[in-house]
């Protein structure tokens, strides 16, 4: 196969998947890493990818911030086996804030089988999943504020609600995760707003599919050792393993 052959394939990948790995590239393409990881470093050169630790992304710029929806349809099984692994970190009883996002909208819909729970969150998709559920023993509390591309509520109004509260956890999606640039997003009001719910938290549980990693929003909301908990997949590659279990208490593998 031609270097364009390949780089094409890799592209087509990208674009509709979000993302692709070496190690799957290498697989399926039959070629050396150093091969891939040219291609991959041409498709870079000319804008088309953007090039991470151990693979490629959509080519995107630090204030670049996809809709819910779009961002909906992108590595489904891995956000859904996050979820279900940040799920098992919740106690009955308890009670947890959920930032916005598409992970963590599938995380409200793995805690609907944890008791009695109070729940914060300034994500409306989130509010909904867990509002239609129609229990009894949940109680949800919608921040209020200003809506955002990624169907958060933010801002003023957001942060305000939520200096009041207290909650046992917080389990907040990001945009990015980076040894350098710690936890990010493109969404300066959505930053201040993680924050203000990172401060209402005893423990805070960043959830992210591997491709988060090596992504890096405008803003950084946190640094990698401000989190308990990295909740991600086994596509995570060792040297990023090691980076976040060097700074954070915790890091589960889905």
């Amino acid at each position: 196969m031609l270097a364009r052959q390949r780089q094409e394939l890799i592209l087509d990948e990208v674009r509709s998947t979000g993302g692709v790995r070496v190690s799957d590239l290498v697989e399926r393409l039959g070629v050396s890493d150093m091969t891939v990881r040219r291609d991959i470093e041409a498709l870079a050169g000319r804008g088309l990818v953007t090039r991470v630790h151990g693979g490629a992304t959509n080519a995107s710029s630090s204030v670049d911030e996809p809709g819910f929806a779009a961002k909906a349809t992108l590595r489904i099984e891995a956000k859904r086996a996050v979820a279900n692994a940040a799920a098992t970190l919740i106690e009955p009883g308890a009670s947890v804030a959920l930032s916005a996002g598409t992970t963590t909208h599938l995380v409200a819909g793995a805690l609907l089988a944890v008791p009695r729970l109070t729940v914060v969150t300034n994500s409306l998709p989130v509010a909904s999943v867990l509002h239609e559920a129609g229990r009894a023993d949940l109680s949800v509390i919608l921040t209020g504020g200003e809506r955002t591309p990624s169907d958060a509520l933010a801002g003023p109004v957001a942060v305000s609600t939520i200096s009041g509260l207290h909650v046992d956890w917080l389990l907040m999606g990001v945009h990015g995760m980076d040894a350098t640039a710690g936890f990010t997003t493109p969404n300066l009001a959505e930053a201040e707003t993680n924050r203000a719910l990172m401060r209402s938290a005893r423990r805070t549980a960043v959830v992210a599919d591997s491709s988060k990693w090596g992504m890096v929003g405008l803003i950084t909301i946190a640094a990698l050792e401000d989190v308990d908990v990295v909740v991600t997949d086994d596509g995570l590659e060792p040297e990023a393993r090691e980076a976040v279990e060097s700074h954070c208490s915790r890091l589960v593998i889905a």
